[in-house]
This record gives structure tokens, C-alpha cells and sequence, in this order.
């Protein structure tokens, strides 16, 4: 079976002046030599002409096709954030009155925008528990227009069952949109049901936390309905990102591969070190994590289960001096955001979830003393656990001096 790898690497293009990789196209805006062309291309009835650099752009074209080889999707459209690219395709779908069934578990961002934002279309959303099928299933109106759900969920990393989500989404002939950030190559959405699979290409993807980009991959139709002139979200919002960036993230996207597997590799090294020390830990990597058999069943396995985890210390105080007694110790940085070369470590409930009301981080079991770990690509991946594991015992989180007796 052809691995989402394969077709990326297959994809071969040549510079200008018979460059390794693709000429950037330095352009706002592209000459004709018609006037009838122009016109044509208004009208969205031309193939490979460009009219300008909102509605398309070569070096985008390069990057969009090498994301749509990754999630295996006919097309795809890339923006200059994760919210350009999620914000787009709620309001193409969504018109005033209509309704959402949403996961509860999501980027603070998506759930601003759904809780705050579209209550002034009169767009509104139910947030339910995504791994509960039949509450899915019950939450469905008339008005309903999709069902949206992260592959792994950013914080709690609840995994979302994509096949059995696309069957109930498609026996309301309603499209399911699964936000695959967390998880690229290690779970294709699209291969499992999914009609929309959105990207924050910020994260792993890039991989080098020096840009904010987004990604849409879908059908061709509905790629061009975003970019439509006359009624695109993804056109008439202006969030179309620019060439420059999309030319260095099409080059990293090369070592995605490579970097996604040691993600992997590290992160289930020391989930599993930290869970049998008797740390309170959550990875989907771990058979005791509640959906790690769904995960198992829906991933590519030669991937492993990501780099995300998570690890509660008790108290947000305990969370916050770990934290910066990692940093100091160039463990890794206090800094949101996830995919980066060096560790990434931050407390949700009052970062990258802060938008979502503390009762409601209470209800879905958000804790206080709750740490989000993006583990990096430490090439000693032993060392970083005994330091850690220092730190933890200076601060009372582990009592036990004995643990690394034992490393």
C-alpha cells in the first residue's frame, strides 16, 4: 500500500533555470496578453493562468499539491494561518441559522470562533464528547452542516473515530471536517472518511516555528468554491498565504517523514517512562489511554502516535515551576504552539484553552496542574528523561530518588 510519503516524494518540479526545487513566484499580481484572457480568468474558466496572488499563486499551487499527496485529497488550498484556513470552510458551509456539531475538546481558537464569533450569523454550535458515537449521532438537526473534529484532540488528546464519524456524517449527507494538525502521517484522515481535512501548517508540518500558516485539503470542487471570486470565503477573506513562506514550508515538508517518526519515538520513550514511575500521564501511544485501540486502528503505523502528551503535576503552581526549571535547564521552552525541533511545554487551561470557560475545562477534565508537551527530536532521548525526572524530585512532584537508581 502506497504510504502518504511516497506520493510526496514522487513529486518532482524544476526551477526556472532547471533548479532542485520549484522558482518563487515574487508576484502580487500576473500579466495577460488578452484582455480576453483576463476577462476568462475572472471568470474562473482558464487553466494555468494567474490572476493574482489572492486567489492563486505557483509557489502556493506547488505547496497545495504536495498537501494534497500528504492527506491524500484531490486538492488542496493553503492560507496564511490555521484560523484562515478553519474559518474559511466553517463559512463556506455554514449560512445564518444553520448548526454545528462540534467536538468539545478543540483549539481555543476554533472554539472562540464557534462559541463567540458566529452567534452574530446566527450559526450555533453543540460541543459534545466526539468519542460518544450515539451523542453525535442524537446531536444532528435539519440545520446541522457539519460535523467537526480534531484526529487527536488539542488538549486532552482524545481520538476521534473517523471512520464511524464519516458513516454517521454521511447518512445525514453532511460533510465531516477533521482538523489533522496534531497528527499528519500518522493518521489520513481522507483515506478514512474525511471529507475536509484542515491543517495549522504552523506545527509539525513546517516544523521549524518560524511561520503561521494553514492548509484545506479536500475535492478540487470545494477547493475552488474557496477561491471563487464572486463568493469564495478563502478568497474574499484575504487569508491566502504568501509565496516566500509557502516555497520554505514546501522544502521542510521533505523531512516531514523523518521528523514525525522520532516525534514519535521520543514522546512514547518517556509517556511510557513517566507512567511507570507513576506520573499521571496521558499519550495515545499507552494502552492505557481510553482510545488507544481506536488510534492503533486508524494510523499508519510506521509513524507511531505522535509527538503530543501530556502530564498532570497536581497544581498550577507545580506546573509552572516545572516548567521553568525545564527551560532553565534548556530542556525545552515555555511556549505554545507544538512541532518544533526543541521540547514546547505550556499549561492549556490558561494558554491555548484559555478561551474556553473554566467550568467547561473542569467538566471535560481540564486540570489546573495540566502540562502540554510537544517532545522534540532529542537525539538522547535518555538524558532528557533523567533530567526531567531531576527536576520533578527537586520540586515534590516524585519522591522517589530510587527512580533513577534505575535508569
Amino acid at each position: 500500500m502506497s504510504q502518504p510519503t511516497d506520493k510526496i516524494q514522487k513529486l518532482q518540479y524544476f526551477g526556472e533555470f532547471g533548479g532542485v526545487n520549484p522558482s518563487i513566484s515574487d508576484s502580487s499580481t500576473y500579466t495577460f496578453l488578452s484582455a480576453k484572457t483576463m476577462f476568462d480568468t475572472f471568470e474562473g474558466n482558464t487553466e494555468g493562468c494567474y490572476l493574482y496572488s489572492r486567489h492563486s499563486s505557483p509557489s502556493n499551487l506547488y505547496l497545495g499539491e504536495a498537501l494534497a499527496a500528504l492527506e491524500g485529497t484531490e486538492s488542496a488550498n493553503v492560507y496564511a494561518s490555521g484560523m484562515g484556513a478553519i474559518s474559511s470552510v466553517i463559512m463556506q458551509l455554514c449560512d445564518s441559522d444553520d448548526h454545528i456539531v462540534s467536538s468539545r475538546t478543540i483549539y481555543g481558537g476554533t472554539y472562540a470562533f464557534m462559541k463567540n464569533f458566529l452567534k452574530k450569523f446566527k450559526i450555533n454550535t453543540s460541543f459534545i464528547d466526539i468519542t460518544n458515537l450515539d451523542i453525535v449521532a442524537n446531536s444532528i438537526t435539519s440545520k446541522t452542516k457539519m460535523i467537526y473534529c480534531e484526529a487527536v484532540s488539542n488538549p486532552l488528546l482524545e481520538v476521534a473515530d473517523i471512520k464511524e464519524l464519516a458513516k454517521i456524517a454521511k447518512q445525514h449527507n453532511i460533510p465531516l471536517v477533521v482538523d489533522n494538525t496534531f497528527s499528519p502521517l500518522s493518521i489520513s484522515a481522507a483515506k478514512l472518511g474525511a471529507d475536509i481535512v484542515i491543517h495549522s501548517l504552523t506545527k509539525f508540518i513546517n516544523g521549524t516555528s518560524d511561520c503561521v500558516a494553514g492548509a484545506v485539503c479536500a475535492s478540487t470542487d470545494f477547493c475552488l468554491a474557496l477561491k471563487d471570486v464572486n463568493d469564495g470565503a478563502g478568497m474574499l477573506f484575504g487569508s491566502t498565504l504568501d509565496s516566500l513562506r509557502a516555497a520554505a514550508i514546501l522544502k521542510n515538508m521533505r523531512t516531514l517523514h523523518i521528523r514525525i517518526k522520532k516525534h514519535s519515538e521520543n514522546t512514547l520513550y518517556l509517556a511510557s517512562k513517566f507512567e511507570k514511575d507513576g506520573l499521571k500521564i496521558v499519550y495515545p501511544g499507552l494502552q492505557s489511554h481510553k482510545s488507544h485501540t481506536t488510534f492503533k486502528n486508524q494510523m499508519n503505523t510506521e509513524y507511531g502516535f505522535g509527538g503530543l502528551m501530556t502530564l498532570d503535576v497536581g497544581s498550577l503552581d507545580k506546573a509552572n515551576a516545572f516548567m521553568e526549571m525545564m527551560q532553565s535547564e534548556s530542556l525545552g521552552y515555555l511556549a505554545v504552539s507544538l512541532g518544533f525541533y526543541k521540547t514546547l511545554f505550556s499549561a492549556p487551561g490558561t494558554s491555548t484553552s484559555s478561551e474556553i470557560p473554566m467550568e467547561e475545562q473542569e467538566e471535560m477534565g481540564l486540570s489546573d496542574g495540566l502540562i502540554r508537551f510537544s517532545i522534540g527530536l532529542d537525539n538522547d532521548i535518555e538524558k532528557t528523561y533523567i533530567v526531567m525526572t531531576k527536576c520533578m524530585i527537586a520540586l515534590g512532584i516524585i519522591n522517589k530518588e530510587s527512580i533513577l537508581a534505575e535508569v
